[in-house]
């Protein structure tokens, strides 16, 4: 039974009582595993262009997009505690009596890390905070006082990069000044995310309590963007709705409580950002996450390969488009139908056994395929990373097969079949996409509509010492995007370089 207390708290959330019921027959059925057909792999679901044809495309987006209105959205209200895991684990260390010395030749990762941590782009920023508290950073380093620096580096009083999202940490060199990956997205939305104005159009999602520190980035640095790339920025941010956290659990699946007897909410990860992707009036949307950026030199290939995805997509949408519109005219007989669905098997992965019937039945069909919102994603050759790949799934309630990118933790391992599909994938999800999100008459699509409920996330957590399960909706490029027109093509693995810890910033592609 929930009290009245619980009634109104649901309210100022924006959360109805029969949600809150969905999510907790979530966690007392659990969300039924994915089931793999095949791996999507090149020639079968994976798109892969010749550098001329790459070129092509790149130039087609070019000429195209100027008459649209695109934008760059970036998820970056993660926080960079995790980049960081290992920095705390050697401070515990050396609190504990192991010498720094000792520290360095048993651990690479401190080595490499103490080493050469002159050469983080933060360098500089952390010896100024620490001369101005008469420390001096040089003589901490040569002397071995790490655990100073590491105090100075995660702390309030110091650099504070333990509490701070990724987004406004300093990941790049640039002679005498360094750069955030805010600043990299602007550099990026410059080049693919301008329109005939010259205007680019970014989109931020954040968490709140980091809001203003974004805006007051932004503030700073968009006006020396603005004169250096001759474009006239127009900056966004949103955080994700109160209506869209979850409700979270104790191990008998009943509300867990906090110490006032209110509910405990949560927010329930990437894929509640649909509902902040829907709130946007646009018509091209490239996605990627915060921390995957380059320095100036290596972003050629993402140049490139961005409109390589938008080039694709304007292209297909406008034949999209086409028979949209001739099929809604009444041009639907044996001859017409068959021509679209050999257009919509072979282009757009429609399921051959998908569309039956007579003309109309067929007509109706082929419409409701493809008046859909589009994505096309970038796919990365798989170097063993963590994460989600492209799959051909099949559709628990209709049988047919569609493309899909997986999680390892929507697939059952534990079935031998399924286990041999999954190692067999050839390719990454590096969150690289571009997606169309209106109808062929200009209409934003309703993009909540084409979630799919059925999956998500149940993982276990703890609050103030007691164990709780957490639910996340569908994932942002998963779930939530699983009954949209999906294409996969071949980027170059370049474009796909993510700061998962703080060494990732020592790699080449960083540098």
């Amino acid at each position: 039974m929930h009290s009245e207390k619980d009634i109104q708290q649901l309210k100022g959330k924006g959360i109805s009582y029969g949600q809150l019921q969905v999510q907790l027959d979530h966690f007392k059925k659990g969300f039924p595993p994915v089931k793999l057909h095949r791996p999507a792999t090149p020639g079968d679901g994976i798109i892969c262009y010749e550098r001329q044809k790459a070129q092509e495309l790149a130039d087609f987006f070019t000429q195209s997009a100027s008459a649209k209105k695109v934008l760059k959205f970036v998820p970056a209200s993660g926080a960079a505690t995790r980049m960081f895991k290992d920095l705390f684990s050697w401070r515990d260390k050396l609190k504990s009596g192991v010498l720094p010395e000792e520290l360095m030749e048993k651990d690479p990762a401190a080595n490499q890390f103490f080493t050469e941590l002159k050469t983080f782009a933060f360098w500089d920023e952390l010896s100024l905070i620490m001369h101005r508290d008469c420390v001096n950073a040089d003589h901490m380093l040569a002397d071995g006082h790490f655990l100073t620096l590491l105090d100075y580096i995660l702390f309030e009083y110091g650099l504070d990069y333990a509490a701070l999202p990724k987004g406004l940490l300093l990941f790049h060199t640039y002679g005498h000044t360094s750069r955030t990956p805010v600043e990299e997205h602007l550099v990026e939305g410059a080049d693919h995310a301008r329109d005939a104005d010259a205007r680019v159009h970014i989109h931020f999602t954040v968490s709140p309590e980091h809001r203003s520190k974004f805006e007051s980035l932004v503030e700073k640095i968009a006006p020396q963007y603005e004169k250096e790339f001759g474009v006239k920025y127009h900056i966004s941010f949103s955080v994700q709705k109160p209506s869209t956290d979850t409700v979270a659990v104790d191990l008998a699946n009943d509300p867990f409580r906090e110490s006032d007897g209110r509910l405990l909410f949560r927010p329930a990860g990437h894929g509640a950002l649909i509902e902040n992707l829907n709130d946007l009036d646009v018509d091209l949307v490239f996605v990627k996450n915060i921390d995957n950026v380059v320095p100036d030199h290596q972003k050629a290939e993402t140049f490139l390969y961005k409109k390589v995805l938008g080039g694709l997509l304007l292209h297909l949408q406008a034949r999209v488009f086409g028979w949209l519109n001739m099929l809604e005219n009444g041009a639907f007989d044996d001859e017409f139908c068959s021509r679209v669905f050999d257009f919509a098997v072979k282009q757009l992965n429609l399921d051959p056994d998908a569309v039956h019937g007579n003309s109309e039945e067929c007509r109706k069909q082929l419409f409701a395929f493809l008046n859909r919102p589009i994505r096309v994603c970038g796919m990365v050759k798989n170097q063993g990373e963590p994460g989600g790949g492209p799959f051909w799934i099949i559709d628990p309630k209709t049988g047919r097969n569609s493309l899909q990118i997986v999680e390892s933790s929507q697939i059952d391992l534990n079935d031998p079949a399924q286990e041999t599909i999954f190692k067999g994938s050839t390719h990454f999800n590096p969150v690289d996409l571009v997606c169309a999100l209106k109808d062929y008459k200009g209409r934003k699509f309703d993009l909540p509509g084409f979630v799919d409920p059925e999956t998500g996330f149940i993982s276990q957590k703890s609050k103030d010492g007691k164990d709780l399960k957490a639910l996340e909706l569908p994932g942002l490029w998963n779930g939530a995007m699983a009954n949209w027109i999906t294409l996969f093509v071949e980027v170059p693995l370049i474009t796909f370089n993510p700061v998962k810890t703080v060494n990732d910033l020592l790699r080449p592609e960083h540098r």
